[in-house]
């Protein structure tokens, strides 16, 4: 029997609006723990962080509501770092998809270095400088790299560098459509390894694979962002433009149960899910639930 160890994240401060902080209590209401027990887990649920919302911030209108973000990513690093254990899996749910700046920090400790696989249909390599949105949400890739014009207080959220090294970093998922010239331009620059929406969609497993065979061998970390999915299959973003393509939830169960296979694998952050949304369609959220829950402990685990 594994332990997940689960956490919830209710900011939207670093989102484009209020809603996303309302996705903890929703994917419980939704059957979290329950699904978790019966795919053969012991659950502890470690409760929710406070509760903090987007407001229009005047005067950072370029980094909205840095100050509390900071805040806030120290607060989920603090709580997470004893969820972040050898033999343990920690499931964190926010929230916005700067939560994974959090788990990386959580895991970064005692002269270890965080490998993160993010899943998205974006590179959130975007900064204060590179973009009048003013999102964190939208930048958060780019604050754990440290990139040129990433504002500095974010950069040093667990210390005086950044959070993640280039090679530590691989996305699943992305469409490069919907990225930026900027972000773009940052890929090539940093040499990071891009595992894209099209191979993600024709063969989820093998797609995983890639993304994880990416990252040095060691522990690694996963951040999935729901505007990957296809919006019209699971109405779940925050982002509403994923219309008619990307994975189904299905398809991306498939992906998260090859990583959580992964003995290696300490843990997945979820953000960018905003509740109102899925209530256009009441099967959303479970077949989210289905999705997020590891396959039953059988032996790779250990």
């Amino acid at each position: 029997m594994a332990t997940i160890n689960v956490l919830g994240y209710p900011s939207s401060a670093g989102a484009y609006c209020v809603g996303v902080e309302l996705a903890p209590a929703a994917i419980r209401g939704a059957g979290l723990v329950r699904a978790l027990e019966a795919a053969g887990h012991r659950v502890r649920d470690a409760g929710d962080l406070p509760v903090r919302r987007w407001r229009p911030d005047h005067e950072h209108p370029l980094a909205q509501n840095l100050d509390e973000e900071v805040t806030a990513l120290r607060e989920l690093a603090a709580a997470a770092r004893d969820l972040v254990v050898p033999g343990e899996r920690l499931l964190v749910i926010g929230g916005s998809c700067t939560v994974a700046l959090g788990l990386c920090a959580a895991a970064g400790r005692d002269d270890a270095e965080a490998h993160l696989v993010y899943v998205d249909r974006h590179l959130d390599l975007n900064t204060p400088a590179s973009t009048t949105e003013g999102s964190l949400s939208w930048m958060g890739m780019a604050h754990a790299l440290g990139v040129d014009g990433a504002a500095r207080e974010l950069v040093e959220l667990a210390g005086a560098g950044p959070l993640l090294r280039p090679g530590h970093l691989s996305y699943l998922g992305v469409d490069l459509g919907a990225t930026t010239a900027w972000e773009r331009e940052q890929v090539d620059a940093l040499g990071l390894a891009v595992v894209s929406q099209t191979e993600l969609v024709t063969d989820p497993a093998q797609a995983a694979r890639a993304a994880r065979r990416a990252l040095p061998t060691g522990p690694f970390l996963v951040h999935v962002d729901v505007d990957v999915l296809d919006f019209i299959d699971a109405p779940l973003a925050e982002n509403v433009n994923g219309r008619n393509s990307g994975p189904t939830l299905a398809e991306l169960g498939v992906a998260l149960g090859e990583l959580w296979r992964d003995p290696a694998c300490l843990g997945v952050s979820v953000g960018q899910l905003v509740p109102a949304h899925a209530a256009s369609d009441p099967t959303a959220l479970p077949r989210l639930v289905a999705a997020l829950t590891p396959p039953a402990d059988d032996g790779s685990w250990a």
